[in-house]
């Protein structure tokens, strides 16, 4: 490729809103182009990359059997309702056809992949199957960020598995999280597989991999003492603290602008861990809100710790949350900064009378705690759960930070923040009990179908390998995914022959297949076209300029390395196999 024919132009200036170096260095690279807040233009560089990484995934998921085919991106809203989940996923992009037809932009492929199970899977001579295809997703984020990073339209490798029962599926779930590996390898992308929440995808348990950053919008937890990881939002940890060995009497005390654990706390001269923490959410079933609709949840935690939301919709069986009205709190007699289950009715679950009380299990392990007392400005000293106030449920609610103890190994564990590059589910029969999909086994019983679901986003892979192979000057694209193999540099004037052997050589490697971008751009000097190459960042330069020709051959330097040196002429045919400059 001519560099005097490509469409497009580098930039000396990122935009203003471009805070990542993957965001800033693929603009201004002429890598990609905004269309709109997470829409992006690939540029033909860019679209180079994209396909470079689609043949690394492509091969390996036909290594573990994988058939690679092609879905529709507009799906008929039957398939997403028949699931359960039309109204359930909240970035869900919905439009209406003639005729009135609903339909559903691609956020994800399991009803499609779920039907054709249906109607495809008769008996258990149909399974095992794995499916996979590239394809476009869309998705209504509200907040897209990060360049390529959280994106409204992006690109995906999904794959599907169609299994005949939940230890088939584990049998074969070890190949795609090693495919996976071998994916991000070939990258040169390491990461870190994690636990994770199965979240609207639903499912049995789920594995996410990440890559530590320190602007990653995840967040994970890490032992420091063995290999315990987890996405916070499935991370468990060990509650330290035990019952205290005689429980105190429970006594009403005036804490005049007390409203928050710290001021409390302070006020009494008791530790956090001593005191009891209320937050009020309202709950629905539904993402859209609709008037009457819902309840309030009243969720307890230790004062030391946080909630989690996502554990706690988990806790709920589902469904979405808010933070609650002060109107919503006083509705069931609690007084905001001042609440506690005392006195309280607990609902024994969610279609039940009563207030929806769901307490973490660290509420177990203390007491003579100190909580609200439900009326401004008072609190009670000397609560302990079970004598004093009950809950409707303790579960798992609270999350997990830096300092708590490891439930593996018993050493601490510190939060880290990731961006998330894959992430594979064991969804079981979520979708196949949902629209009975199933298959006869070999007694001619009629059995559910387990399926796993896989993906990777191919645009924020590309945007992490810029993460994580830049400098100062611009990107530097590990050999696999280079959108060329060869930066060509003419450097010269009329006449002096430079111009000639930069295109005899450019014919040269051309003819035996490698990939070159020939910078044959009239008029510019060396530091323009130095400072482009470094910035565009293939592997290596090759530079034709008098100087070189008159040292005897031509200048070679390696992207990633400041060192120089001059090619003879005569060797300048082991440009043919760049990999040999290695040596």
């Amino acid at each position: 490729m001519r560099l005097s024919r490509s469409f497009g132009k580098t930039l000396r200036e990122a935009p203003a809103e471009a805070e990542l170096a993957s965001h800033q260095l693929l603009i201004r690279a002429n890598f990609i182009r905004s269309a709109g807040a997470g829409v992006y233009t690939f540029m033909p560089f860019g679209y180079r990359v994209i396909r470079k990484i689609w043949d690394i995934m492509a091969a390996e998921m036909d290594a573990i059997s994988g058939q690679e085919m092609w879905m529709p991106n507009l799906h008929p809203a039957a398939l997403w309702q028949a699931t359960g989940r039309w109204n359930s996923v909240d970035v869900l992009f919905k439009l209406r056809g003639s005729g009135d037809r609903d339909y559903a932009l691609s956020a994800t492929h399991e009803e499609i992949v779920v039907d054709l199970a249906l109607r495809d899977i008769e008996s258990y001579r149909d399974l095992p199957r794995m499916i996979y295809h590239i394809s476009k997703k869309f998705r209504d984020e509200p907040r897209p960020r990060g360049g390529l990073i959280r994106l409204r339209e992006f690109i995906m490798k999904d794959a599907y598995t169609l299994d005949r029962s939940e230890e088939a599926l584990d049998e074969y779930y070890p190949s795609m999280i090693q495919a996976y590996f071998n994916i991000f390898n070939r990258c040169e992308v390491p990461t870190i597989a994690i636990n994770a929440d199965v979240g609207a995808m639903g499912g049995k348990t789920s594995q996410e991999f990440t890559v530590p950053h320190p602007q990653g919008e995840d967040e994970f937890i890490a032992c420091d003492n063995c290999d315990y990881a987890a996405n916070v939002e499935a991370a468990d940890f060990v509650r330290e603290g035990a019952k205290p060995g005689e429980l105190d009497e429970l006594v009403k005390v005036e804490t005049p602008n007390c409203k928050t654990i710290a001021d409390v706390a302070a006020y009494i001269g008791v530790p956090t861990n001593r005191t009891l923490k209320a937050v009020f959410y309202w709950w629905r079933r539904q993402f859209v809100e609709r008037p009457g609709e819902g309840r309030l949840v009243f969720a307890l935690v230790r004062g030391d710790l946080d909630i989690n939301d996502t554990k706690l919709v988990n806790a709920l069986g589902g469904g979405f949350i808010r933070a609650a009205t002060e109107e919503e709190i006083r509705g069931i007699g609690a007084v905001p900064g001042y609440a506690s289950g005392i006195g309280m009715t607990p609902a024994k679950e969610m279609s039940s009378p009563g207030v929806m009380i769901i307490a973490d299990e660290s509420i177990e392990f203390g007491g003579n705690y100190v909580v609200g007392a439900n009326e401004e400005p008072y609190h009670y000293t000397g609560a302990n759960f079970g004598r004093d106030f009950t809950v409707s449920k303790v579960a798992d609610i609270a999350q997990a930070a830096t300092g708590h103890m490891c439930p593996k190994c018993g050493g601490r564990i510190e939060a880290k923040r990731a961006i998330e590059v894959g992430h594979c589910f064991k969804l079981g029969t979520r979708y196949s009990a949902a629209i009975n999909a199933t298959y006869l086994d070999e007694d001619g019983q009629s059995q559910l179908i387990y399926m796993g679901s896989y993906g990777i986003g191919l645009d924020r892979l590309m945007a992490v390998i810029v993460e994580l192979h830049h400098d100062k000057d611009g990107i530097i694209w590990p050999e696999s995914v280079a959108p060329y193999q060869v930066h060509l540099i003419h450097i010269g004037k009329e006449g002096d022959g430079t111009k000639e052997k930069a295109e005899t050589l450019y014919a040269d490697l051309n003819a035996a297949g490698i990939e070159v971008l020939y910078d044959d751009r009239d008029g510019l000097g060396a530091g323009v076209k130095f400072k482009d190459a470094d910035l565009i960042g293939i592997p290596w330069r090759v530079t034709v300029s008098a100087r070189s020709l008159e040292q005897g051959g031509v200048e070679v330097k390696r992207r990633s390395e400041s060192e120089r040196r001059i090619l003879p002429i005569e060797e300048y045919p082991i440009l043919l196999n760049p990999s040999l400059l290695k040596s």
